[in-house]
């Protein structure tokens, strides 16, 4: 009887993880079904670019995984048995559960209203498609002078207003953050997105806190009302609900807790990875959520399950950091080197060289999900009973 493997997510993590198992193990002796809502790949890496109306190329799963073995299940997961193995999926033609030996959770996460009132009301978001393209209508009928505010200073509120700047220079475009602008980076990365931002017309508004969401403003901490036709929220991402109903165990915010080879803590069968998963990197520190950490770590989880149904060496050497690529518009861009736990060094590369960096890194990206093991000669191995063998193994990269 075949090892049934179940991936719910087709996302970074959750479609490399697929790929890259059906390249390591035999068809005959392992089922890979992928579950996903829709039939193509979303880069989500280039939502804000989505939003201001540049067009991504279409990335059916069709064709990426055409000859891999890989079944694609397109339907919505609305829960997990963990005790009985089993998820449920509901699509068109109704309910149904998918029985599973190793379970690959990759559900991702969504955007935060962190509690803000009208949040979900009046404002935007890009952490996926629908909302990029929601955005997009609603900046295609903004007029010359309206004001767009962006709120978050982090990578995604940086790169969303310097898109939107620049794509639409009659918009009065401004960014709220609670810190300094930038201040995750090494100062010549801080005073390279300053300048950008400057040379933009970015209004910047820092050390700022938005308490509510109107129609056509926020309200900060202080009780100042700052004009906003449109707001963009990009305070951060929370995880699918899914997993807190389960008897994972998962943080306070539902990330599920898992090994150095994203295994669950509480369940040896089920593997999280992605923005679902709580793991550990150089350090000991957590891994953020991002494409950087999502993809080594489907790398990893998705070597450690078939080392362990080939009896081969589990990978356990912890995973790292080397830089953060930001776009800031077409045209410029900014390469912050940072430590293996992800901590900003002085040296960064910016400008339109950072900018074809950037571009690159995302062009690697999807063609990784469509090549998850880089175009390196594989060979489908035949599971076994003899036991894994658990140790360290040439660190991955993020």
């Amino acid at each position: 009887m075949k090892h049934r493997i179940v991936v719910l997510g087709a996302g970074y993590a959750g479609a490399v993880a697929a790929g890259r198992l059906a390249r390591r193990l035999r068809r005959e002796d392992v089922s890979i079904t992928l579950v996903n809502t829709e039939p193509d790949f979303v880069e989500r890496v280039r939502m804000h670019q989505l939003a201001v109306g540049q067009e991504l190329a279409p990335r059916p799963f069709g064709k990426m995984f055409a000859g891999t073995g890989v079944v694609l299940r397109l339907a919505e997961v609305t829960g997990v048995d963990v005790g009985r193995r089993t998820v449920a999926v509901t699509d068109a033609n109704g309910a149904e559960e998918l029985a599973y030996d190793s379970l690959v959770y990759a559900l991702g996460s969504g955007w935060n209203t962190q509690g803000v009132s009208g949040t979900a009301e009046h404002a935007h978001e890009i952490a996926g498609r629908p909302g990029a393209f929601r955005l997009r209508e609603r900046l295609t009928g903004l007029d010359a002078g309206q004001t767009v505010v962006v709120v978050g200073g982090g990578l995604t509120g940086v790169e969303a207003a310097t898109e939107i700047a620049e794509a639409r220079p009659e918009l009065d475009v401004a960014l709220v953050a609670r810190g300094e602008l930038g201040d995750w980076l090494s100062p010549k990365g801080r005073g390279h997105v300053r300048r950008v931002f400057d040379r933009l017309g970015i209004t910047v508004l820092e050390h700022t806190a938005v308490t509510g969401v109107e129609a056509d403003h926020v309200v900060t901490a202080a009780g100042r009302s700052v004009p906003a036709a449109v707001t963009v929220w990009t305070t951060g991402f929370a995880v699918h609900p899914i997993a807190k109903a389960t008897a994972l165990e998962v943080t306070g915010t539902g990330r599920i807790l898992v090994d150095a080879t994203m295994r669950s803590v509480s369940h040896p069968d089920v593997y999280a990875i992605g923005d679902a998963a709580m793991a550990t990197g150089a350090g000991g520190k957590p891994l953020r959520m991002s494409c950087a950490s999502g993809v080594p770590a489907a790398w990893r989880a998705a070597d450690a399950i078939a080392a362990r149904l080939t009896g081969g060496k589990v990978p356990t050497a912890p995973l790292r950091y080397f830089n953060q690529c930001v776009s800031l518009g077409r045209g410029e861009g900014l390469i912050q080197y940072v430590t293996a736990d992800d901590r900003a060094l002085p040296a960064a590369l910016t400008g339109r060289l950072a900018a074809f960096y950037k571009e690159l890194v995302c062009k690697g990206a999807a063609w990784g999900v469509a090549n998850p093991t880089l175009g390196m000669p594989t060979r489908r191995r035949r599971t076994t009973q003899e036991p894994a063998v658990e140790g360290p193994a040439v660190e991955a990269s993020a």
